[in-house]
């Protein structure tokens, strides 16, 4: 995809709410308490591109493949996130129809720093050689229950890989 003019979050420069904010850190927290990662979107106006609005929290579906699955998904659900990529598709089209796209997928790291790894490199590039949509990336740490950090990501074309970029919380 990779878009930058017309999907100009995926640069970087984004404007986040700070009840935005609030809630990734909620979510984040609550998901640390269940042993688990947190995961989902975050939308804004389309006719004001730099700006995060709001938050749509998506279910990690991680725990439940490994309990399914050791063999095929052997990490556990505080080392990764799968989200459902049906309902990641849908909320991806239905919110730019409705004028409010998704502009960040975010996710929490579980006793870890707020860096972006070869596993989230992996995840939004499908295994591909650049991301499959125009998001950025924002990563929270969250260590001993509590928020540490939290990181924004994107898509350097020139450097072929994924580098902190600046946002601000208002």
């Amino acid at each position: 995809m990779q878009n930058v003019e017309k999907h100009p979050w995926k640069a970087g420069g984004l404007v986040i709410r700070a009840d935005v904010i609030a809630r990734v850190d909620e979510e984040a927290k609550a998901a640390y308490a269940r042993n688990e990662e947190s995961c989902g979107l975050l939308i804004g106006p389309e006719n004001d591109v730099l700006v995060v609005d709001d938050i749509m929290p998506m279910v990690n579906r991680a725990k439940a493949l490994h309990a399914l699955d050791p063999e095929t998904y052997p990490r556990p659900a505080t080392m990764y996130f799968d989200i459902d990529p049906l309902k990641f598709e849908r909320a991806v089209r239905e919110q730019g129809r409705a004028g409010k796209p998704v502009k960040v997928l975010y996710h929490s790291h579980v006793d870890a720093g707020a860096y972006f790894s070869p596993t989230d490199a992996e995840a939004a590039t499908a295994g591909g050689n650049e991301p499959t949509y125009d998001l950025a990336y924002l990563v929270t740490s969250v260590c001993k229950g509590e928020v540490r950090d939290r990181k924004l990501f994107v898509w350097s074309a020139e450097r072929r890989e994924f580098v902190e970029t600046d946002h601000r919380v208002v």
